[in-house]
């Protein structure tokens, strides 16, 4: 059964995807029975994994406001953004900087539906239906190009991302596309499943590659060496949770006041520089 959208945009309610759990994982309502059943794996047989969406999200959000009040950085491209949901990273750079301007890139048909209704009345902002592992025709895109001025630094979000590209299809050399084609003083931001050589580490790697055919834990030096050639900001790649947490609302800081748990292990964060 597919399901015709409003904008003519077909969506299977039969097939899972990736966006759609995340979305269910975080409390969205933008899912289907087939997301929830996969997303009711990781909640009933593995525990607290959802603090790793959450435990991402709200590290995108404290890099977002970190480009955007520290740097003179106003343009983002967010790289499989998926399903727009609280703070998303048009609403957290515009909330400190009105000018930022942001494109979302994704290839999941209902979150472009989503997304362009939740954009329609903010002309900053772009989504942009290309899949993440083809950097030209996102750059080239004409979306792109009419809001992203490319002679200017530029801020690029790997934001749970990379883990869904399988290393033959060279995660390396997407960043190092990017890196490569915007000037000096762009920033790149990557969140990332972070192995943790344990038993949770390879069910819950077990169970999206099951479903999706992709899903890779990586090490600390290999999330680093995705962003190879750039200067990593402190604190370095970290768990999401200890990447500059806030002092006040966090129960972290940046001594690490709570031991954090297995599954908020298991997903990392990391600022870097193109200098």
């Amino acid at each position: 059964m597919v399901v015709m959208t409003d904008e003519g945009v077909s969506i299977d309610p039969t097939k899972p995807s990736i966006a759609r759990v995340y979305d269910y994982l975080l409390g969205g309502k933008d899912n289907y029975a087939v997301d929830r059943e996969i997303g009711d794996v990781f909640k009933r047989d593995l525990p607290g994994s959802v603090a790793i969406a959450f435990a991402n999200r709200a590290a995108l959000t404290r890099a977002v406001r970190e480009i955007v009040t520290t740097t003179d950085v106003r343009q983002f491209i967010d790289l499989g953004s998926g399903l727009p949901t609280s703070d998303n990273v048009h609403q957290v750079a515009q909330r400190h900087a009105p000018e930022s301007r942001v494109v979302y890139v994704d290839i999941d048909p209902q979150v472009l539906v989503h997304g362009r209704a939740l954009l329609e009345e903010n002309e900053r902002t772009r989504v942009v239906p290309a899949d993440v592992r083809n950097p030209e025709d996102v750059r080239n895109h004409p979306a792109t190009l009419e809001l992203i001025d490319f002679d200017r630094p530029v801020a690029v979000i790997f934001s749970a991302i990379l883990h869904h590209v399988n290393d033959e299809e060279d995660p390396a050399g997407i960043v190092r596309h990017w890196r490569d084609r915007v000037p000096s003083g762009s920033y790149f931001f990557v969140s990332h499943f972070r192995s943790g050589h344990n038993p949770e580490t390879t069910e819950a790697e077990a169970v999206l590659q099951q479903t999706f055919g992709r899903g890779r834990w990586r090490t600390d030096k290999e999330i680093e060496s995705l962003l190879d050639g750039l200067e990593i900001l402190d604190p370095g790649v970290v768990p999401a949770s200890l990447w500059r947490p806030d002092a006040v609302d966090s129960p972290f800081n940046r001594n690490g006041e709570r031991e954090l748990t297995v599954w908020e292990r298991l997903i990392a964060a990391g600022l870097a520089r193109k200098a």
